[in-house]
């Protein structure tokens, strides 16, 4: 969708972007679906709305439910259903469509005027009846009250065929030499013609008489107007009873209240093109006029251009949707163009979604950039020599200068400075300083968290010799937390990580020392290639042999750093437990000494008020009936979790001591190593004392 804000007003054109042939298979749609943005982003408003060659004429049913367009080649009208967005049918002819009428509401009832002097009528089925006229046709309207068919042409008649009674009946003869345009007022019905000569006539279709004249060509003629031709009338248009707006075809629009013979306004397109249609726009006052070039829309009061669309291929015919800022409009070209203005009204029923797209694209401010075009300022004209240029076609004003074609630019500049040496020598100063940049040491700023997997990720992206390019997890959203949140970071004091290392640097050991093998052998090879040749046998099995050491070394270096790893894992495990078992007793220590403490002093209770005692047994019986948690509250309960690489362990246990009668207390047990430590140190010294002693093989007492 290409969006134009000519004069501040925006103008959605809706049938801009590429089209697909019809030809592609759907694979082939799908794929150039997803690489060309283009394509993607355009919007197909209604399904194959456009003609193989060039669009004549669109029109829409007074029911507004179907769109009417014809064209060529081959010579056929389409037509358009706008609940579905899609073609309901397509129908073809033996010589091309100058203009056609609706009979009815919808699609049944259909009139077409040929341009090799056939009128042909179409019913809902298809083609009804086919018939011919004396003189080669140019325009026809429908006379709704007396269900007459007026069809002018290139003679001074006005043939009239009923369709009630199905002949011709007498014709009206007019005083010109040919007739170009004709209209019916929708309100008194009268019929208005235009003819060669740049006249006017009324004719009452109920008498059959012409009722009046007006000449138009003379009011075209002022002082400062230049024709280029003689004014012919060529557009006819009525908005009520009274006001008709007039075209002719040397580019001006007359608007006229038809009791009197001047019109209320002139307004001249300033192409010196035929005016070819002529559309009112009731609810704001505008005028659509439209040549071949350009469509204005103008102010119906006092002339003041509103805003203009430019055509990139002639524009033939021109349909604007009733109470909507819609329009088609037929063109040279495939695709019947359509346009949407929502200054001028909202988007028709069948695409009321217009309105909220167009609401979110004006939210957005989008520089307007042109491609084609170069902007330069006055003093840059001047030196280009091109001041003469100003107010010709070749330049348009903006702001404080001109948009003016990017090739004539070229060429200008070319010519104005053959060769500027001053901004060779900086663009070539300017090129080795980026080379020389590109050849100093980059410092690459590592994340918080995780250095040294950010570091080992840089050297590996540039790292020429790699084998695989991985991609870089530091440009990779998905992976951001990893070197942001401090709860990603990797501990490399864990057992995990420190049996996993080992294999990790010993793989990229391996690959590396691979990597110096490929390189020796490929230099060895460039050397001395017939005597490697000649020596094939015993190198490669001395190679291998070496490989093989040199895998055997690796796979020994990589078993003892594991079991290195693993031995310093197991000492660091039994310090621990030690150290927590030291402090264990520690506190059994003290507690139990605060127990003998208080068991010495004697301890009374106080029992509650009408409660008899009955022995220490109904105490125990109590204790006994409690549940499982008031016991474990009642207990002190500790445990002990281990955590290691083949898993984790819990153990659960009672710190509260059990008295046997007849044990050891820790105090006698203590004793009692102490004295078999003693004893045993007493008897290795008297043994010592006993043992015979040699010298030189004899004993000596």
């Amino acid at each position: 969708m290409q969006v134009s804000d000519p004069n501040n007003v925006k103008i959605y054109n809706l049938s801009a972007g590429k089209s697909l042939p019809e030809w592609l298979s759907e694979r082939k749609r799908r794929s150039l679906l997803k690489k060309n943005a283009d394509i993607r982003r355009r919007i197909e408003l209604i399904q194959d709305f456009d003609m193989p060659g060039i669009s004549t004429s669109v029109k829409v049913s007074r029911d507004g439910q179907y769109i009417f367009a014809t064209g060529i080649y081959k010579p056929r009208v389409k037509c358009f259903d706008v609940n579905n967005l899609s073609l309901k049918f397509e129908r073809c002819f033996d010589s091309e469509v100058l203009t056609f009428e609706i009979l009815s509401d919808d699609y049944s009832k259909l009139v077409f005027l040929h341009c090799d002097r056939y009128i042909e009528f179409h019913s809902a089925q298809g083609k009804y009846y086919r018939l011919r006229i004396p003189r080669f046709g140019r325009d026809m309207q429908y006379h709704y009250p007396s269900c007459d068919l007026f069809v002018v042409g290139a003679s001074n008649e006005i043939y009239r065929l009923n369709l009630e009674r199905g002949q011709f009946l007498q014709s009206l003869f007019t005083e010109a030499s040919g007739i170009n345009r004709c209209t019916i007022n929708p309100i008194h019905h009268s019929l208005m013609i235009g003819t060669q000569e740049g006249r006017i006539e009324a004719w009452d279709p109920r008498t059959r008489n012409k009722v009046g004249t007006l000449d138009c060509a003379f009011h075209c003629v002022t002082e400062n107007t230049q024709l280029e031709g003689f004014p012919s009338i060529t557009a006819l248009k009525f908005q009520d009873a009274l006001t008709l707006g007039v075209g002719t075809a040397t580019g001006q629009v007359l608007l006229y209240d038809i009791r009197s013979n001047k019109p209320l306004l002139v307004k001249d397109h300033m192409y010196g093109l035929p005016i070819r249609d002529i559309e009112f726009h009731n609810q704001m006052g505008m005028i659509y006029s439209m040549d071949s070039s350009v469509v204005k829309i103008w102010d119906k009061q006092t002339g003041k251009l509103y805003t203009s669309i430019e055509a990139q291929a002639d524009f033939n015919n021109m349909c604007v949707v009733p109470n909507t800022g819609m329009m088609f409009i037929a063109n040279e070209d495939t695709k019947l163009q359509t346009y949407y203005i929502p200054s001028l009204g909202p988007a028709p029923r069948w695409c009321s979604f217009l309105d909220n797209l167009t609401e979110e694209l004006e939210e957005s401010n989008f520089d307007t950039v042109y491609d084609d075009y170069k902007f330069i300022t006055e003093k840059e004209l001047d030196d280009f020599g091109l001041a003469h240029l100003k107010g010709s076609n070749l330049l348009r004003a903006y702001m404080h200068g001109y948009f003016m074609d990017a090739r004539l630019y070229r060429k200008a500049r070319d010519v104005a400075q053959p060769f500027n040496f001053d901004e060779y020598q900086r663009k070539q100063i300017r090129k080795k300083i980026e080379e020389e940049r590109t050849n100093r040491v980059q410092v690459s700023k590592l994340p918080s968290v995780n250095k040294r997997l950010a570091q080992k990720l840089l050297d590996n992206e540039l790292d020429p010799k790699a084998k695989r390019k991985t991609p870089n997890l530091l440009k990779d959203n998905r992976f951001k937390p990893l070197f942001e949140d401090p709860n990603f970071e990797v501990d490399e004091n864990t057992e995990e990580f420190r049996l996993l290392n080992p294999v990790v640097s010993q793989l990229a050991k391996s690959r590396r020392i691979e990597l110096n093998k490929k390189l020796e052998a490929q230099a060895r090879f460039d050397i001395a290639r017939e005597e490697e040749n000649a020596l094939e046998g015993k190198r490669s099995s001395e190679e291998s042999s070496l490989s093989d050491d040199d895998s055997s070394d690796d796979d020994k270096g990589w078993a003892k750093e594991v079991q290195k790893q693993h031995k310093l894992i197991k000492r660091e495990t039994r310090q621990r437990e030690w150290e927590e078992e030291k402090a264990r007793r520690e506190e059994n220590q003290e507690t139990e000494a605060v127990d003998r403490s208080e068991s010495k002093s004697a301890k009374f209770f106080k029992l509650k008020e009408g409660v008899e005692f009955m022995g220490i047994r109904t105490v125990r019986q109590k204790q006994n009936k409690a549940s499982l948690g008031q016991r474990l509250q009642a207990e002190e309960v500790n445990s002990v979790r281990m955590l290691g690489s083949l898993g984790n362990r819990e153990m659960t246990f009672s710190t509260k001591k059990l008295k046997k009668s007849g044990g050891y207390s820790e105090e006698k047990t203590v004793k009692h190593c102490a004295e078999r430590k003693r004893l045993s140190r007493s008897a290795g010294k008297i043994g010592n004392k006993l043992k015979p002693k040699f010298w030189n093989g004899k004993r000596v007492v």
